[in-house]
């Protein structure tokens, strides 16, 4: 899955696969955890959100389903 960089002190880069809903992190240590059932919806406002960082501990951390990769 392509990753975007982003400006983030905890997150590299995240991706998105609309196809299968799954949204790809990457972070700053180098672990990628995939998160799923994520809608563009939320993917467009992590994208979009002033602390990306906030945003995901705050919707998306514990609110998905998730696997390390």
């Amino acid at each position: 899955m392509e990753r975007l960089a982003v400006s983030s002190s905890n997150i590299a880069s995240i991706g998105y696969d609309s196809a299968f809903l799954t949204l790809e992190v990457e972070f700053n240590n180098g672990a990628i955890y995939q998160y799923y059932d994520v809608t563009e919806d939320v993917y467009t406002d992590l994208l979009n959100a002033s602390s990306i960082g906030s945003y995901f501990s705050h919707n998306i951390r514990n609110a998905y389903p998730t696997q390390k990769i």
